[in-house]
């Protein structure tokens, strides 16, 4: 190399000015070039993304020095998480990240329902006034009059009257125990049963004879002997007065219901009391099916057991009193019986034990009785003065107006079945 080249000032080391520290203009010039020469690298473009995620980087026209490289990598990592040049575009990263941000939107649209629903639920609580007093007491007596009766606040009355002469003693019994109050009170107390659960339907009321003794005879049905007490409240409801079952041994035997029994009225079903009761002039009541008729299965229903050897029907000769069939549609179907434990009911003591849908399935809400629709036929009077009272002796004579009375009922079940139509509706 010459000196020429290597002498750049006009004296001194290459480089440096001859006066003092500060370079010639010549230097200067020289540095300002070269500068020039050395321009910085341009910014390189953005990545393009490929089919499979990957990014191509532009190719630089200029080259890269190790500052440069520096600034882009702590430019990178400044860089914000939404920004392109941050992305991991690895090839399963789209779907994974769309997952997520599924997830997370269906997240959100849950938690804003949740909160909505909780602010509609805050304002309408906040908005909802209490039920007023007055409305709770209008609603308590429409119920009340739908299910007693529009006359209840009378009959109320009664109750209430009654029970203060019971308490002061003030009242009386028959013979037999009948006590008036008590069936006055029993009658109120089974009419909503009757006529809102039952739909009770009355045919051939005018049949009870207004005065004068009779024996009404009616079939019997319903596991539990509740037709006995409907028929009572219809005899005294559509005439006014009092009917006198004849019960078994069993009834007045249990404690409590044996003591109830006679207070309504009921007696022994023997010949001698049924004929004490007739002969005073009173209503008595007969259901010579008994526990044969009650306990009959539900495949069975409305077909008529043996009448008996016909006590009944010598008990009103005797007495010179009409007989007067009722036929009974309902009480088949409250409990309906499909079952029996015969072992069991020999050691309890009772005629069956019996096995109905809900009984013993659901415990004490078993007892509910089913609302079936009921009908009542008090039928037309056949007549015992047509014969002397010594015929009563005759078994033959029984024999027929039994049969007679018994077919009377059974034809006249068949055509309440097929006026009555569904047991429920």
């Amino acid at each position: 190399m010459s000196d020429d080249r290597r002498t750049i000032g006009s004296t001194g080391e290459a480089g440096r000015g001859s006066r003092g520290s500060s370079p010639s203009s010549t230097s200067r010039s020289l540095v300002s070039g070269a500068a020039a020469k050395k321009a910085p690298p341009k910014k390189a473009a953005p990545r393009k993304k490929t089919e499979t995620g990957t990014a191509t980087p532009k190719k630089s026209t200029g080259a890269s020095t190790a500052g440069a490289k520096k600034k882009s990598t702590a430019t990178k990592k400044r860089a914000s998480p939404g920004s392109a040049s941050t992305t991991r575009t690895a090839a399963g990263a789209g779907p994974r990240l769309r997952a997520v941000t599924d997830d997370d939107a269906t997240a959100a649209a849950a938690a804003a329902a949740e909160e909505a629903a909780r602010e509609t639920r805050t304002a309408g609580s906040a908005s909802m006034p209490g039920i007023p007093v007055e409305e709770l007491l209008q609603a308590f007596l429409g119920a009340a009059q739908r299910v007693l009766g529009s006359d209840w606040e009378d009959r109320l009355a009664t109750l209430l009257s009654s029970l203060r002469h019971r308490i002061a003693g003030d009242y009386d019994v028959d013979e037999f125990g009948f006590d008036p109050q008590i069936t006055e009170i029993l009658t109120g107390a089974v009419e909503p049963l009757a006529e809102s659960w039952f739909r009770l339907e009355v045919r051939g009321a005018e049949n009870i004879p207004s005065e004068g003794g009779a024996l009404l005879v009616a079939n019997h049905s319903g596991t539990v002997p509740i037709d006995g007490i409907v028929t009572g409240y219809a005899v005294k409801k559509y005439s006014g007065r009092d009917l006198r079952p004849l019960g078994a041994d069993l009834v007045f035997a249990l404690p409590f219901i044996g003591q109830m029994a006679r207070k309504v009225g009921a007696t022994l079903a023997c010949t001698e009391d049924a004929e004490r009761l007739l002969a005073t002039g009173e209503i008595a009541g007969v259901w010579p099916e008994g526990f044969k008729g009650i306990g009959k299965p539900f495949a069975e229903r409305y077909k008529l057991q043996r009448f008996g050897r016909g006590g009944f029907v010598s008990s009103a000769m005797r007495a010179q009193v009409p007989i007067v069939p009722v036929s009974i549609v309902g009480a088949e179907e409250i409990y309906p019986l499909i079952g029996n434990v015969p072992s069991l009911a020999r050691l309890l003591g009772v005629p069956y034990l019996p096995i109905t849908p809900f009984f013993p399935l659901l415990g004490p809400l078993g007892l509910i009785p089913l609302p079936s629709k009921w009908i009542i036929e008090f039928g037309e009077p056949i007549r015992t003065d047509a014969y002397a009272p010594e015929q009563a002796d005759d078994p033959m004579l029984l024999f027929n107006v039994t049969d007679q009375v018994r077919e009377t009922i059974q034809q006249t079940l068949y055509a309440l079945l097929v006026d009555r139509g569904n047991a429920f509706f």
